[in-house]
Formats: C-alpha cells, structure tokens, sequence
C-alpha cells in the first residue's frame, strides 16, 4: 500500500507534478519536487494504521452520465465534471457573496481583503441551483449557501424557497451566526422559507478561541425556538483550539435537542491561512490528530477506531438502491476526505453505533442483499417471492450483528431497520438521526497535501456562474478557480459602495 505515486501540484506555480506518499515515524507523508521550485514535503495523515484502515473501504463511484467536459489530460486545469469524475455531487456549495461582517484569519475569501465583491445576481444563483438537479443519474439532492456570509442577502429567504421549489431535499446555510443571534425573527423566517440545517462556525466554547460565542449561543437559543436543526462546524488549528475538541462536543450533547452533530474541518492552508513551511507544519491537524484528541479528552468513551471513513456508508446506499430500483446518493468520496461515527448519550456516557453494532457484519450483510436482489437469485422463484426471502434472510442477518444487551435503552434499532429495509419506510432512518449526535471531519486539501487521486473523487462541489460544477477542493486550492471566478463575476468594493452603500462593519 506504501509507498504509492501519485499527481501533485506545485503550491508556488501550480504546476502538475508527480509526488509519492509515504510511511515516516508511523505518519503518512507527501513529498514533490517542483524543477523550479524545489522540494516540498507535508503530512498527509499522522497515523499510518489508521490510513491503512481507512482504504480497506475505498470505493469508485459511478461519476455522472452527463458530464460537463470530456475527459482532460490537463486536469485539474479544466473543470467542470468530466469523466475523470468518479463521484456525483453529494452537497453543492453555492457562495452567495464575499461579503463578511467577520475577518476571520483563515477565511477562504473576504471582500474587504480581496479589494471586490463577488455577489451572483437571483438569477444567476437559480441557474445554477438548476445545473445541479440537472445532474445525471442522480440529481444533487443537498445545497449549502455559503460565502462570506450568506445572511447578508437580502434576498436570501427568496433563494432558500426557490431552492425547495427546485426539488433540494437538505438546504443548508454556512454561518457565523451573528445575524442569527442578534435578530430572533431569523430563525423562524429561515425555516418557513424552507431551510433545513444551519451550519455554525463554531471553533470552540471559551471567549478566548471563539470571541463571539455569548452571540452564538444565542443563536442556538433562537434556533431552538424555531425548531430549526445545527451541526458545529469548528476549524481546529493545531496549537490554538485543539484542546476544545472535546469540550465542542460536551456542548454539543449538552444542546441534542437542537445541534444535530460537529463536523470538524482541521485548517486547509488556502486562501488567507497560507503560511511558511514552518509554521504549516506546526499547526497542520488532520483526521487521526482529531481521533486521538477525541479519545484522549473522553477519557476512552469515543476511541479512535470508532470513526469510519466516509465510504464505508456505501453498502446502504447499494441496498437502497437494490430494493427500491432507483439510483441513490453514494458518499464515494476518497478514504481520506472524511470520517464520522454516530455516538448515543446515556447514562454511562457516550456510546459510539460500534459498541453494540458489529458494524462491518452490517455492512457485509446489506452487500450480500444487493448481491441477491441484483442477481439471477430472483429469477430462479417469483421476483416477489425472491426478494422477500433475500429481505427475510438479511433482517436475520442484521439481527446477528446487533448487540441487543448493549444498544441504549429504547433504541430499538432493530425495529427501525425492519421498517427501512422491509417496508422501504426511510421515515425511520430520519428518526434514527435525531436519537444520536453525529460526530465527523472533512479535512480539505490545500496546495501541500493536494493529492489528485482525492480530487477526482470528491463528493462536495461547487456551481459557479458560469455554469459549471468544480470539486471543492479544486475552487479552493491548487490552480484557484475561486479568485478566477470571483474576479470575472465581481465588482470593486468602491463601485459596490457607491451603488450599495458601505460595507459592514467588522464586528469587534
């Protein structure tokens, strides 16, 4: 498994290069030479064990059936999707302005710094909300308006609804919470406009890490008024906030009533956050890191083993698929992009989905379904008869693989899984979601750990204006479709000003 080649580019002139990962002082490693700009060498994983884990559940997607580009040899220079693609678009990213009323260090992009403001038109966001449910064969079913900050549209609750219109099954906000926890109106206005989940910046629970956090709390409390969900989203900087990690999700837990989960996003050195190499490598975080921290500061109630990597999801999907004939959305990010575990508060603490459910039985088992419901199994009895007994033999299966002794109390998951896979009721998947506290991380790529066997396989895009859909990680690193876009789609602020009206002020 190591060492392996793969394409890099160079962070100083973006140029393709070859690079190697490899196995150093038991971390995994990237190294590249630029033949202008020399060497460069950065963790890519800081737990070798663990990245060998993680690949066992490496998985290609089927990409999309129509495809924005031909397949390009001069990729990643070149996109929208194209064949090279191996994954559909799970979440699409829709940057709504630059404008910020923070100015946060380690910010992709700020109006203010960047001299400009980049703000798509309502006709020019609804355009590419519809290039994404244009998406074959599965149209993109999650949007995340983000920015800067989104809740200075004006128009904003106009684009949620027009997004509900469009068939988005999760509509979602990037937010610093700041409006939300000044004006209590938003909440509500937000959720009767058709909005979903608020992901909250959210970087730790003491006013030294996170200066705003009385205001943010008070946007969880209208929040919670107006029934409407929240997922933590903390940026963790190796040697400033680290030790918040489990704090973050005491808090969280402490608030299961309304913050559905934490997804941890470890610094992407992009944008305003690129440092010197010494400083990079003093402050690089990854998803092992994250692991250890949680382990370390739950006292062993959430290990590091108890996090799976993105993929491993994807036997439900496949079962899904298998049972209902429809295509389904399929996490196929690459191993690295991601991990995640669900975690179950009671009386003895946390307890991680994986102390009571041998979870790599359950996802064998729901592969051995889709293999019998995709095969001649059926066609050897009545297809009707054939897939009840392929359901029947799985529900058996399923049970073997739960601990029933150990799950938490009325859990009664078994049931639940009876409803999803017999009655194909996926009201109690939703249900299974709101008795647990989702804890994961996606760790984005920047132009020193910038891997193309990962871009190729990433399941977060963004639609441009232009109208194209760009990997996550292509938009914000690399060759910067970000500052190409936004230049070409932008205004000085000083035009912006004289049509607008000052920008906001910067909170203090």
């Amino acid at each position: 498994m190591l060492p392996k080649q793969t394409t890099s580019i160079c962070p100083e002139c973006n140029k393709k290069i070859e690079a190697e990962i490899f196995e150093k002082d038991d971390e995994v490693w990237i190294k590249k030479r630029c033949p202008k700009h020399g060497e460069f060498k950065d963790v890519y994983w800081s737990d070798v064990d663990l990245y060998k884990r993680a690949h066992k559940y490496s998985y290609d997607g089927r990409g999309i059936s129509n495809p924005q580009k031909d397949i390009e040899d001069g990729c990643p220079y070149d996109c929208g999707l194209c064949d090279n693609h191996f994954s559909h678009t799970c979440l699409a990213n829709i940057d709504l302005t630059n404008r910020c009323n923070l100015n946060c260090s380690f910010c992709f992009a700020h109006a203010k710094a960047r001299g400009y403001v980049y703000e798509p038109s309502f006709d020019q966001v609804v355009e590419m909300l519809k290039l994404l449910r244009k998406e074959k064969p599965i149209k993109t079913p999650a949007v995340q308006f983000s920015g800067g900050e989104p809740t200075l549209r004006d128009d904003l609750l106009d684009i949620i609804e027009k997004a509900k219109d469009l068939g988005f099954l999760q509509i979602q906000i990037a937010t610093n919470g700041i409006k939300l926890g000044k004006n209590k109106e938003l909440s509500q206005d937000l959720i009767d406009a058709g909005l979903n989940t608020v992901y909250l910046h959210f970087d730790g629970t003491e006013e030294d890490v996170e200066p705003f956090i009385e205001t943010k709390k008070q946007a969880i409390e209208n929040c919670r008024e107006a029934g409407l969900g929240i997922v933590l989203v903390p940026t963790i900087i190796k040697g400033q906030n680290e030790d918040e990690i489990g704090k973050i999700v005491d808090f969280a837990a402490e608030n299961i009533d309304i913050i559905r989960g934490v997804n941890f996003q470890p610094i992407a050195f992009t944008g305003a956050a690129q440092k010197s190499q010494e400083e990079r490598l003093e402050e690089r975080f990854t998803i092992p890191d994250l692991a250890e921290e949680l382990e370390k500061s739950t006292e062993g109630e959430i290990l590091k083993d108890d996090l799976y990597p993105v993929p491993s999801v994807i036997p439900i999907s496949k079962a899904v698929e298998a049972l209902t004939d429809d295509p389904q959305i399929e996490f196929s990010c690459h191993p690295n992009c991601g991990a995640a575990t669900y975690v179950f508060l009671t009386e003895d603490g946390y307890k991680p989905i994986n102390r009571f459910i041998d979870v790599d039985k359950f996802f064998k088992t729901l592969e051995n379904l889709s293999e019998d419901l995709e095969s001649g199994f059926l066609h050897r009895v009545s297809e009707r008869l054939g897939k009840s007994r392929a359901i029947a033999k799985a529900l058996r299966r399923l049970n073997k693989s739960i601990n029933y002794e150990k799950q938490p109390e009325d859990l009664e998951l078994g049931k639940k899984i009876k409803k999803i896979i017999k009655d194909h009721n996926y009201d109690a998947l939703g249900d299974f979601h709101l008795d647990t506290l989702f804890i994961g991380s996606m760790h984005f790529q920047d132009s020193y750990n910038y891997d193309l066997e990962r871009l190729k396989r990433c399941v977060i895009h963004y639609a441009t204006p232009d109208g194209r859909i760009i990997p996550f990680c292509a938009y914000n690193s690399g060759p910067t479709y970000r500052e190409e876009i936004e230049k070409k789609f932008s205004v000085p602020v000083e035009e912006w000003e004289k049509r607008k009206g000052k920008l906001e002020k910067i909170e203090e």
